[in-house]
């Protein structure tokens, strides 16, 4: 049984050490009220050189419609000292030193690495443990040490993260700007639960939060394709934190689900964005992985335009927290059927405008 001491030594032993996050002025979020402008905090785990979670920046850095006030970066699909360093690097590369990038959770709020194993052996494998993944030949996995950084192949960043940790950051902002700033979130959601469980009032205040996570029904693709793929491995590595999220009083909550896989990076793709010549569009070119789901782009896209939206539903979701086969797993109810422990309308989309989104993500990198 968790216990609340536990919680509570879990929520404060999430928090990163401020030596992490080296001194760097972190700019006030704008007042876009008026101007049609979408002011937005980004909260992913940054694993790089490209990927998804580090192309998800492209649609917020290049689309003169977003006011990027934040980067919270996260321990996720990697380690949270390896990410920064990944994120960092990047904005140079983009010439957007301007925006500033915060340390946010160093670990879950209570998912542990041996708890993770224990549940393996019991219900099966997961495949993808980000992070946690087994040291491997040829990779870079440390799994045992957070504060390892590998050689960076894109090159070791200047740039400094801000000292003001990501949570802090958050609350602060939304408090200073309410009702402005959208919260979009790509990794794990413990960042975004610390807040919460630190500034109640932060979700009534914030203008709407969009999450890249809550697959449906997707155990089929699991044994008939890419079961990393398929595995809402964002829930899973930290379901408390999505439980809290997710039930939290937010005024619109926007899940993107299982159509954050129905995009992929093609060789076609990259060669037309590469062939820009840019600073990003080389980047994109020689690290964006052939065959991944453009995933946390998806998201990104959608949070700046929601026009891209063909389709969706309004559910009632929330994650299983119960120690079986399902925990951290999303559920969804008919609003009618819920148990109403918590859960909250939920608009869980089902298609995208794949073209447009294409196009307009390529015209971004290529700028």
């Amino acid at each position: 049984m968790r216990t609340p001491f536990l919680v509570l030594a879990a929520l404060l032993a999430s928090c990163p050490l401020p030596v992490m996050a080296q001194s760097a002025p972190a700019a006030p979020a704008k007042d876009a009220a008026g101007a049609g402008k979408v002011s937005i905090f980004f909260d992913n785990d940054f694993l790089g050189p490209g990927q998804s979670n580090i192309q998800a920046l492209i649609p917020l850095l290049r689309d003169e419609r977003v006011d990027l006030v934040g980067i919270g970066v996260v321990t996720g699909d990697a380690w949270l000292r390896e990410e920064l360093a990944h994120t960092l690097r990047f904005l140079e590369i983009a010439g957007r030193g301007d925006v500033p990038v915060l340390a946010g959770a160093e670990m879950p709020l209570l998912r542990t690495q041996a708890e993770m194993r224990n549940w393996e052996a019991r219900y099966g494998a997961i495949p993808w443990k980000g992070a946690w993944n087994a040291v491997k030949p040829g990779r870079t996995y440390h799994p045992d040490d957070p504060a390892v950084v590998p050689p960076l192949a894109e090159g070791a960043p200047k740039l400094k993260a801000a000292y003001e940790d990501a949570v802090a950051f958050l609350i602060r902002q939304v408090r200073a700007h309410p009702h402005q700033i959208t919260i979009v979130t790509a990794g794990p959601l413990t960042d975004i639960a610390l807040a919460v469980r630190i500034a109640p009032d932060l979700p009534a205040l914030a203008k709407e939060i969009v999450i890249e996570g809550g697959g449906i029904d997707s155990a089929l693709a699991r044994v008939t394709g890419n079961t990393d793929y398929a595995t809402d491995f964002n829930f899973l590595f930290d379901p408390e934190a999505a439980h809290i999220v997710l039930t939290a009083a937010w005024p619109k909550v926007t899940v993107l689900g299982n159509v954050t896989g129905s995009v992929k990076v093609t060789p076609e793709l990259a060669t037309r964005i590469g062939a820009a010549g840019t600073p990003v569009a080389r980047y994109f070119d020689s690290y964006a992985k052939r065959g991944q789901p453009m995933w946390d782009e998806i998201v990104s896209a959608v949070a700046v335009d929601r026009t891209l939206v063909t389709q969706e539903i309004v559910v009632r979701m929330d994650v299983d927290l119960l120690p079986g086969a399902t925990y951290g797993q999303a559920q969804i109810w008919n609003a009618k059927f819920a148990p109403n422990a918590g859960e909250r309308d939920v608009h869980l989309v089902q298609a995208i405008d794949t073209t447009r989104f294409l196009d307009r993500f390529t015209a971004q990198a290529t700028r």
